[in-house]
C-alpha cells in the first residue's frame, strides 16, 4: 500500500510516498525507515520503487520523499542541490513520522542511495531520533563537487558561481544546469569515459529510470555550499548509530566505492558493516536485481536487528 502524502519544511511542503507493510494495521506500531534519493532524482526512483517498496515488504513503514526544492515538493526556486537543505529535509521527515500514531518514535532509521547516503549520514549525525544509519553506494556530494574529475578548480568555480548569483540577482535568468550528457552516444562523442558518468546516463536517461520528475538539473548559482561541505565531517564524533555502508566494487568517478571505505574507517559507531557487492557498479545497486538482493539481503536483517 503506498499513500502520498506530504509534511513541511519552513514553509513549503516536501511530497513523499508512505510505503505500508502487507497486512498493515493503524493499531499496531511499526519501525519506519526514511528513504533518500540520490542527486538530481526522485522518489519514484530507486529510493521508493526498488528499496522503498521492499523494506515495505519487509515490516517496515517507508517514508520516501522528494528532496526541497526538488521533484513534487515545493520550493519556490527549483533545482537547488544545497546539502545543507538536503539534510534539514529529514529532520522534518522526522517531525512527520512522530506524529503518525503506528509508527514506533525509538524506531526511526534511514537509507540513503548515491548522494541521498551521504546525506543520511550526515543528517544521523545531530538528529539523534535516527536510530540505524543504511547506505547504499552513498557519495559525498560535497568531496564531488569539489574534485569534479579534475574539471575546475574550485575557486575558480566559486568566483563563476558567485558572478552568476549576482547576474540573477539584478535579474538575469536563471542558469540551470545537466548533471549528466543528454545520452549515451553523446557522452561516448564527447570522449567520456567514467563507468559512473556512463551509468547514469544510460539510467536516468532512458526508460529504465527515467521518470518526469527525475530532472538531474541543479541550479548553478546555489551551488557553492557544496564546495564548503563535507559529509563525513565530525563523524568519529558524533557518528554513533548502528551503521551499514554497502558498495559495489567497481569504482566509479563519483566516488562511492572510496567514500565507503572512508566513513566505515571514520564512523564512532561500535555496530558497522561494510557489504561489498562484488561484480557489480554503482547503478546496478539502483535497481537490478542481483546486487539489489545483496544488499537487501543485508540491509533488512540489519534494520531487524536495530530498530
Amino acid at each position: 500500500m503506498i499513500q502520498s502524502v506530504t509534511f513541511k519544511n519552513l514553509n513549503w511542503n516536501v511530497a513523499a510516498d508512505l510505503y505500508l507493510p502487507p497486512n498493515f494495521d493503524e493499531n499496531k506500531k511499526y519501525a519506519a525507515i526514511i528513504s533518500a534519493h540520490p542527486i538530481g532524482s526522485c522518489k519514484e526512483q530507486t529510493s521508493g520503487n526498488v528499496y522503498g517498496k521492499a523494506l515495505a515488504d519487509a515490516g517496515f513503514v517507508v517514508l520516501a520523499f522528494d528532496a526541497s526544492f526538488q521533484g513534487a515538493s515545493g520550493g519556490d526556486i527549483r533545482f537547488i542541490e544545497d546539502p545543507t537543505l538536503r539534510v534539514e529535509d529529514f529532520r522534518y521527515a522526522c517531525d512527520y513520522l512522530v506524529t503518525l500514531p503506528y509508527v514506533d518514535e525509538k524506531r526511526i532509521g534511514v537509507l540513503g542511495i548515491c548522494g541521498g547516503g551521504g546525506y543520511a549520514i550526515n543528517a544521523a549525525m545531530t538528529e539523534r531520533r535516527i536510530k540505524a544509519v543504511g547506505s547504499v553506494t552513498g557519495a559525498n556530494y560535497g568531496r564531488l563537487w569539489r574534485e569534479a574529475f579534475g574539471n575546475w578548480s574550485p575557486i575558480e568555480t566559486l568566483e563563476k558561481i558567485a558572478e552568476q548569483r549576482t547576474a540573477e540577482a539584478r535579474g538575469a535568468e536563471l542558469q540551470i544546469n545537466p548533471f549528466l550528457p543528454p545520452s549515451v552516444e553523446a557522452a561516448t562523442a564527447a570522449g567520456i569515459k567514467d563507468i559512473d558518468v556512463l551509468e547514469a546516463t544510460e539510467y536516468y536517461k532512458t526508460p529504465r529510470g527515467e521518470k518526469p520528475n527525475g530532472a538531474t538539473s541543479y541550479l548553478y548559482s546555489r551551488s557553492s555550499a557544496a564546495m564548503g561541505w563535507d559529509a563525513f565531517y565530525l563523524a568519529e564524533v558524533l557518528l554513533t548509530q548502528p551503521l551499514m555502508i554497502v558498495i559495489g566494487d567497481k569504482p566509479g568517478g563519483f566516488g562511492a566505492y572510496r567514500d565507503g571505505l572512508e566513513i566505515m574507517r571514520r564512523a564512532r559507531s561500535e555496530k558497522k558493516e561494510l557489504v561489498i557487492a562484488e561484480g557489480w557498479s554503482h547503478y546496478e545497486l539502483y535497481d537490478q536485481p542481483e546486487p539489489v538482493k545483496i544488499a537487501l539481503d543485508r540491509l533488512i536483517p540489519f534494520y531487524q536487528e536495530n530498530l
